[in-house]
């Protein structure tokens, strides 16, 4: 008979083999499915490799086994290999050479999400939902992501032609692209819109977002701005960190911004605001449908806690979290781990099948234009869930984030897109620069003075359709009489951007934008509002 100190802990011990051993057991018994698969990809491999007809890349072989896997899952779980990888990184961090676009692989074809500001696509007219079909004669349909960058990337200087298909258009066009340096700044301009209203624009979220966002609030404050436009229309998102810190510049400490569901518990994650200087400024947002993710998340959470009001377009619904786990051969795996909320319960996401994106809710959004403050919606737009903000209005999910105020842009005419298409804008200013430029400088002392003041002229039109002409467009006059206020603005803001850069650009151009001026006018809305909830 044992002793019972030394029963004790035997006892104790056996326990916990026992213990230890069931959770082994447990353990094997779900992953014995998944090892299951692996033995019997491990054998088609093996068997591939042994009996194919021809020499097998067993490597490559892998690497598509990984994506055919992944494009059963959902649109935004990637693997990525070396290559991309350290192109991943420079998108986010440096600066890169190439065409200048955002972009994703969408129902298998190459889509643009948006025109990098300032890059070479922007300046020939490439524009968010662009379909890039053909590169250098070769088709794009069904290209991979890691593929992408292959094509589209490159030294500055060189050239890249690429055939795009754009909705509304009967024929798809031709574009011959100057590859360039492109600078990864997000803020692209921030101004004084009038004596009152501030005006940012932020293009994508990456490491550097919130201190150039806080240099610009801090810039405009010393200004006098009273309140504040925010642009984040064709925003693609990035950094989420990024995001939660802007929004925290405007959204009392301790409110909810986002937060995540995941079947797994670890990866579920609630995130707050942690206060900021700008808690009581009246806040617009400007959105549409090339604003994604981050952008989605500072909207949201603004609208559903009544902090200011959003102005646009339907956004994307990119509402899925993806985190990467690096792989032994400097490859990585993205992959979808959770699905984003916003403080009202709303799930960002819209809906899509497996990897792709369902055709006929690609758009989700079918509610009449104009005031929409309390989110009315029409009988044929039954499907979409109704929430509440927090002090009770009605807004809706199932993707997307929509606006308070729907407000559409006008689409352009077959002329002028056959101007930007063709660069012919930027090429009559620049020749009208040649013999204009030391007049404008010395007649205008700052950008405001030029928005306020200058006209583009008859002869200035004139100019344009010649240059037109000599590139082969015939002159529509119908088409030129509808975007006749249009090709103005866009001469008059590219004459800005000559002098006083992106910013006298934005300041002139958002001085027609239909979006824009009615954001200025809602001001009093968004600051009744903020107040009817603090």
């Amino acid at each position: 008979m044992l002793n019972k100190k030394v029963a004790i802990p035997i006892f104790i011990f056996i326990a916990a083999l026992c213990i230890l051993g069931g959770m082994e057991i447990q353990r094997a018994l779900s992953d014995d499915k998944v090892s299951e698969q692996v033995r019997k990809y491990e054998s088609v491999l093996n068997l591939t490799s042994r009996y194919y007809v021809d020499n097998v890349d067993s490597q490559k072989l892998t690497e598509a086994a990984i994506r055919g896997m992944l494009e059963e899952l959902d649109p935004h779980s990637v693997y990525i290999d070396p290559d991309q990888n350290k192109r991943v990184r420079e998108d986010f961090q440096g600066s890169f050479e190439g065409i200048g676009v955002e972009f994703d692989i969408i129902n298998d074809t190459l889509t643009v999400i948006s025109p990098i500001s300032g890059g070479p696509s922007e300046k020939l007219g490439i524009i968010a939902g662009d379909k890039i079909v053909i590169i250098d004669g070769i088709s794009a349909i069904k290209i991979t992501r890691e593929d992408v960058p292959k094509k589209l990337r490159g030294p500055k200087g060189t050239k890249v032609k690429v055939n795009i298909i754009r909705s509304g258009m009967k024929q798809p066009m031709d574009f011959e692209i100057t590859r360039d340096k492109i600078p990864l700044y997000s803020v692209d301009a921030s101004f004084m819109y009038d004596n009152d209203i501030g005006y940012i624009k932020v293009s994508r979220f990456i490491a550097t977002t919130y201190d150039e966002f806080s240099q610009a609030l801090t810039k405009l404050k010393s200004q006098g701005m009273k309140m504040l436009m925010l642009d984040l229309r064709g925003n693609p998102g990035g950094y989420m960190d990024q995001a939660i810190k802007m929004a925290s510049e405007f959204i009392p400490k301790g409110k909810k911004i986002v937060y995540t569901k995941s079947r797994i518990k670890d990866f579920e994650e609630l995130y707050y605001s942690t206060g900021g200087s700008y808690t009581d400024l009246p806040l617009i947002i400007l959105v549409n449908e090339g604003s994604a993710s981050a952008s989605e998340i500072v909207s949201g959470a603004i609208q559903d806690l009544d902090r200011g009001l959003i102005v646009g377009e339907n956004t994307f619904g990119k509402g899925l979290v993806q985190r990467q786990f690096e792989l032994a051969d400097a490859s990585s795996l993205r992959i979808t781990i959770s699905r984003y909320y916003t403080p009202s319960g709303r799930l960002i996401q819209k809906p899509y099948e497996g990897g792709k994106y369902k055709r006929n809710l690609m758009n989700p959004v079918d509610t009449l234009e104009g005031d929409n403050l309390n989110h009315q919606h029409d009988s044929k737009d039954t499907n979409r869930l109704e929430f509440k903000t927090i002090g009770g209005r009605k807004i809706l999910g199932g993707g997307g984030i929509t606006p308070d105020y729907l407000i559409k842009m006008d689409t352009l005419t077959s002329y002028s897109v056959q101007l930007r298409r063709l660069n012919v804008i930027y090429e009559y200013v620049e020749s009208y620069m040649n013999s204009n430029r030391n007049r404008i400088q010395s007649s205008y002392n700052n950008y405001r003075d030029f928005r306020n003041s200058f006209e583009v002229d008859n002869n200035m039109l004139e100019g344009l359709k010649s240059t037109a002409s000599k590139k082969g467009i015939t002159y529509n006059s119908d088409n030129f009489s509808r975007d006749l206020e249009y090709l103005k603005i866009f001469i008059k803001s590219q004459i800005a951007r000559d002098i006083w850069g992106n910013e006298g650009s934005y300041a002139v151009f958002v001085s027609t934008d239909e979006q824009v001026k009615k954001a200025a006018s809602l001001f009093d809305e968004a600051a009744k509002l903020m107040k009817s909830n603090n």
